[in-house]
């Protein structure tokens, strides 16, 4: 057999033989940061900071970043951080993200760990609680990057590790989250072909990985409606325009854009009403009545046609009764859309970590993450990670957002995992 022969026969053997050295090399960092993820998680815990405000936070991620071998940078859209990894060998940048903030709660866990902290939230002193589980997302995104780090002269590419502030939205009159972050250039400056996110979630167990191609998480906004008339005596409404009769009425119209003016086998939509606020006395009809919702969508057309749609049909029932309606959409996140094509090619990832029976198909989630904004920019997959403990029925356990939400520790080492290996196979996919 003549030597290049020999060399392409080899080649199979040489090359399954490196990527098992490699899986070994991997598996043994994991291993090795599996109790630095815990104590990482108890100490953000303990120390939570709401949205804009993680400063404490950040200084441990770009700390510990810094102490990687990375070029780190910090006060990103307020507190954001961003570790940029450089491989040995050229290929793809790889976007890996976790949220920082905790929550306005009050923690009603006994636990050694449990927050005792405080702030004056719009005028009332609360509780504040890493109730949604960013602190999990830190510390498991903190452990991918010290294996991965290990790791710098086989990677075949970089990775742009994002520590983002404010997922749960920003201080009133400021902006923040993954759409300042961007807005502030970091996809411009570090340029990443595709992004990766995670949420732990008490709905599914430990070893459980819910997953969805396609349009995953709903679009959030927030509209106000302001309904003005004439305030008369509640015994003669002829003589003034009654407001609060638009404003049933335009609830009953806007409650027929999705049911009756949007095509719903597209994709389903909500628009729901929470506040509705006008009058003193109860036979004063008064002069303005305000009103407040959201609305929830899983299609950006859909989306546009509905704040079309809801401002006309608010103005021109006003208009019908002799009154005036003025209406205001504030724009939240967009539909979260995992790309459906790298959704299909890392299927086999998860599965290496989960097995096929941890894979759990998701439903439509009409809950919002601003890791749509990364998604709309790059092609993105945002998965979901069990975090209620084996045995537990998760329709029981407390949801996120829960003061007596919890996750169960031993999920870590499993999302840190998935981070590291969304990151290895999508790299040595792209050769």
């Amino acid at each position: 057999m003549n030597k290049s022969i020999l060399s392409l026969s080899l080649a199979p053997i040489l090359g399954a033989l490196s990527m098992s050295a490699l899986a070994a090399d991997h598996a043994s960092l994991l291993k090795q940061v599996e109790p630095k993820v815990i104590e990482w998680r108890r100490d953000i815990h303990q120390n939570p900071e709401l949205g804009n405000r993680e400063v404490r936070t950040a200084a441990k991620v770009a700390k510990h970043l810094k102490a990687l071998g990375m070029e780190v940078e910090t006060g990103i859209a307020y507190t954001g951080v961003v570790g940029m990894l450089k491989g040995a060998k050229p290929g793809p940048t790889v976007m890996l993200r976790a949220d920082m903030d905790a929550l306005p709660v009050t923690e009603k866990n006994d636990l050694p760990f449990k927050s005792t902290k405080t702030t004056n939230y719009r005028g009332v002193d609360v509780g504040i609680m890493h109730a949604c589980g960013h602190d999990t997302h830190v510390a498991m995104l903190m452990g991918a990057a010290e294996v991965l780090a290990g790791m710098r002269d086989e990677l075949a590419g970089n990775v742009m590790f994002v520590f983002q502030p404010a997922e749960e939205g920003a201080p009133e009159g400021e902006e923040g989250g993954a759409e300042l972050m961007l807005k502030e250039g970091i996809f411009k400056k570090y340029q990443p072909d595709v992004a990766f996110g995670l949420h732990i979630t008490s709905k599914l167990n430990v070893g459980q990985l819910g997953y969805r191609s396609g349009p995953t998480m709903a679009s959030a906004d927030r509209f106000e409606i302001s309904v003005k008339g004439e305030q008369t005596h509640g015994s003669t409404p002829w003589a003034g325009a009654d407001p609060i009769a638009a404003a049933a009425q335009i609830v009953s119209g806007v409650n027929h854009i999705v049911s009756r003016q949007i095509n719903i086998t597209k994709e389903p939509a909500i628009v729901s009403f929470g506040k509705i606020a006008g009058g003193v006395r109860n036979n004063i009809i008064p002069e303005e009545v305000n009103m407040v919702g959201t609305i929830r969508n899983f299609d950006m057309d859909n989306r546009a046609q509905i704040f079309k749609k809801l401002t006309h049909t608010a103005e021109h029932i006003a208009q019908a009764s002799g009154n005036t309606a003025e209406v205001k959409i504030i724009e939240g996140y967009p539909v979260t859309v995992n790309d459906p094509a790298l959704t299909e090619q890392m299927l086999p990832t998860l599965e290496k970590v989960f097995s096929a029976q941890g894979m759990i198909e998701m439903p439509k989630v009409t809950g919002a993450e601003d890791f749509s904004f990364y998604a709309m920019e790059v092609p993105g997959l945002f998965v979901f990670l069990g975090g209620t403990p084996k045995g537990t029925d998760p329709r029981s356990a407390a949801s996120n957002h829960s003061p007596y939400f919890i996750a169960d520790e031993s999920s870590f080492k499993l999302g840190t995992r998935a981070l590291t290996e969304f990151t290895l196979d999508y790299m040595a996919q792209a050769k």
